[in-house]
């Protein structure tokens, strides 16, 4: 007669058998120590930030569990003024951005329509980023990104002026706080001196362009990757950080879940998550996703995806 004391019901098949033959396994709960810091330095008017945003989601998505992540706000535009802006781009006056950002717009294939810098120009990227800050320090960081995303789709895909006070409480309110609150905060001395502790640190790390990405270890050195740059760029990079030959990156999130998260997604968005073709983009939603969970927009010729009205109620 079988010995009945030993017998388990295995989770993932359901069948109850005998367990393994070790009575006692040692299992260590403990996470792995974050012993790099991540800083990702950017503005919400960058519109090479906006082109990384697919690579940078993948990387902190399968290799976040490795360092704390830090946004830091570089202020890319106090105001314009009669001398060159950024000369290495050309730039000298609003008008000169609308054709910077649609080159932008068009090889990273994440939309810049860009005439607003003709009609209706940004004339700070101080205001959204003071609203970031005020938002990170009384809430979380999880939310404040929530904004910055927010606010670069309201500029780039939809032509929005995200430094008009209006805008900004549009959008804050849209991610389930009070707007008017957050920006009017935003707008006294406590917004103007985050804002300026983050320009500290980035000179510190001396920075000069954005996006930037510098991570350091334990012994402070590290590495500074400039640019929006392919996802093994970041990989390498922290790798290299660690003094580790190889990562172990965590499962791709489910495209449901991910969805959920995140509200709105392009094409080019989920071509990089997922390692897919343009082409194939359309036909993987729908394996992944009832019907009646999306909607199909086009925006310059490229697609994006939204949550229906019947989704977003329930939300």
């Amino acid at each position: 007669m079988p010995n009945n004391d030993n017998m388990v019901c295995d989770l993932k098949t359901g069948v109850c058998g005998v367990a393994g033959e070790e009575e006692i396994e040692v299992v260590d709960f403990n996470q792995p120590k974050k012993a790099v810091n991540l800083y990702y330095v950017t503005d919400p008017i960058c519109s090479h930030c906006w082109a990384l945003e697919p690579v940078l989601r993948r990387f902190l998505e399968q290799y976040g569990d490795y360092f704390n992540f830090h946004t830091e706000m570089g202020g890319l535009l106090e105001k314009w003024h009669d001398g060159p802006i950024d000369p290495a781009n050309g730039i000298n006056k609003p008008a000169d951005v609308a054709v910077h950002w649609r080159e932008v717009g068009e090889y990273s294939r994440m939309p810049i329509d860009g005439t607003l810098m003709i009609d209706n120009p940004v004339q700070s990227s101080y205001p959204p980023s003071r609203v970031f800050k005020v938002i990170q320090k009384n809430h979380t960081d999880a939310i404040a990104s929530e904004y910055l995303r927010r606010s670069r789709e309201a500029l780039f895909a939809f032509n929005q002026n995200i430094s008009e006070k209006s805008v900004m409480i549009e959008i804050v309110n849209k991610i389930g706080l009070d707007g008017k609150i957050i920006v009017n905060e935003a707008e006294q001395q406590i917004g103007h001196q985050l804002l300026y502790e983050d320009f500290e640190l980035v000179k510190n790390l001396g920075v000069r362009g954005f996006p930037t990405i510098i991570m350091t270890n334990e012994e402070n050195k590290g590495v500074k990757i400039v640019g929006s740059r392919p996802l093994e760029y970041y990989v390498n990079g922290l790798k290299k950080v660690l003094n580790l030959e190889e990562l172990q990156p965590k499962p791709l999130p489910s495209l449901s879940s991910l969805f959920d998260k995140e509200k709105l997604l392009f094409s080019k968005e989920i071509e990089v998550m997922y390692d897919i073709e343009q082409t194939d983009v359309k036909s993987f939603i729908e394996q992944e996703l009832p019907t009646n969970r999306y909607l199909v927009n086009d925006i310059l010729g490229e697609l994006y995806f939204t949550k229906s009205i019947n989704e977003e109620q329930i939300s």
